[in-house]
């Protein structure tokens, strides 16, 4: 049984990794999503600047069918301090709103944000001087009908990039939201 459940993983993260470049038909207008719908058959692993159809824009809102709802906000430059890891010539930082709109607590601890710039993954960025210190608050439960509000940065180039951002609920979750635009 065990073996069974390695392959559906090893799977699954296959498809994921086809569909790292926003190529995935979303079963929802409006909503990018990995997994909800759609074959990946025609899922190309490109890495062009240009974002996919399926892409939210920064700023709108994405409701998982567990009922939590994220919105991300527009990125904003900042120039990483000399104490912040990785190094980087420029960071983006975002504003991330969960809301549990569901009827179960929500994990804080499981939720999953990578980002790409280019097609490149980037590194989060801990600059505790400039207040950036990654999800502080990851045991915390999120009751429903309660939100948090955490800010991530990332490394980025020192020119104006292509950036996604893909965000899980968990680890486990079949279905993932991706945010993609100028940073």
């Amino acid at each position: 049984m065990a073996l069974a459940r390695t392959r559906k993983i090893m799977f699954a993260a296959g498809l994921l990794g086809l569909a790292v470049a926003c190529g995935v038909p979303s079963a929802h207008d409006g909503t990018a999503a990995l997994g909800a719908g759609g074959s990946p058959a025609g899922a190309g692993a490109s890495a062009s600047a240009a974002p996919a159809g399926n892409d939210l824009k920064f700023g709108a809102d994405h409701r998982f069918a567990s009922g939590l709802t994220i919105s991300v906000g527009s990125p904003q430059s900042f120039r990483p301090s000399p104490s912040a890891y990785p190094q980087s010539p420029r960071g983006a930082a975002f504003d991330v709103q969960l809301t549990n709109d569901g009827s179960t607590t929500y994990k804080l601890s499981g939720l999953n944000v990578t980002a790409t710039s280019g097609g490149t993954a980037v590194k989060q960025v801990v600059d505790t001087t400039q207040g950036f210190t990654g999800i502080t608050d990851a045991g915390k439960d999120v009751m429903p009908g309660r939100s948090v509000h955490i800010t991530l940065a990332f490394a980025v180039p020192s020119e104006q990039t292509q950036l996604r951002l893909q965000i899980r609920p968990s680890a486990t979750e079949a279905v993932a939201v991706t945010y993609c635009g100028p940073a």
